[in-house]
């Protein structure tokens, strides 16, 4: 192994969200411009909690023990999945995302913790504002406007039906291996939520 790796932390999604990803990504993609947009693959779809960057290798089993403490005091938890969008807006879009809605607000809690947790060892402090979110896809570099155009129209008008619901048992930290055929995604690291009587 290298001495550094590629590493984020996020919450893995069930098989079942996955196949509603899939099928929505279709339906966007059949009425999007052609090559537009990179697609993410379903099965590499997760909600990024904190995303580490180059990450020491020696740093792993601190960042493991970091990461049971500040989720120590949650217990497991339900997100709603749904709703469409993009970032920064529908005018520019960049990314298209899948809302994630928990209104009792536990996962900002949780990841304020994790994001307190990773700046005690040296990993910066992400800038912007935590918005949940699954990724399905990025605008590629030199879209024409028109495109740009046409997919934010798209995104604003598409009506889609709620995916279902995210039970939130865990965390993972994940290595990204960035390949010319995609990122491959291995979980390092989970640490439980423990249930709780």
């Amino acid at each position: 192994m290298p001495q550094q790796i590629r590493a984020f932390i996020a919450i893995e999604l069930p098989d079942s969200l996955k196949d509603g990803l899939t099928k929505l990504q279709e339906r966007l993609q059949e009425q999007a411009p052609p090559r537009a947009v990179r697609w993410v693959r379903p099965e590499g779809i997760h909600l990024t909690l904190k995303f580490l960057g180059p990450t020491p290798v020696d740093q792993i089993e601190s960042l493991t023990e970091a990461l049971i403490s500040a989720c120590a005091p949650f217990s497991p938890f339900t997100c709603t999945i749904g709703g469409l969008g993009c970032f920064p807006n529908p005018r520019r879009p960049r990314v298209i995302w899948v809302g994630v809605e928990e209104p009792t607000g536990v996962l900002q809690q949780m990841q304020r913790a994790i994001e307190d947790a990773c700046a005690d060892l040296g990993f910066k402090r992400e800038r912007r504002g935590f918005h949940p979110h699954l990724t399905l896809g990025r605008l590629r570099d030199r879209t024409p406007s028109a495109d740009l155009h046409t997919i934010g129209g798209l995104i604003q008008k598409m009506e889609i039906a709620p995916l279902g619901t995210l039970a939130v048992r865990g965390v993972s930290l994940i290595r990204s291996e960035l390949r010319p055929t995609g990122a491959v995604y291995t979980t390092l690291r989970e640490i439980d939520l423990e249930e709780r009587l």
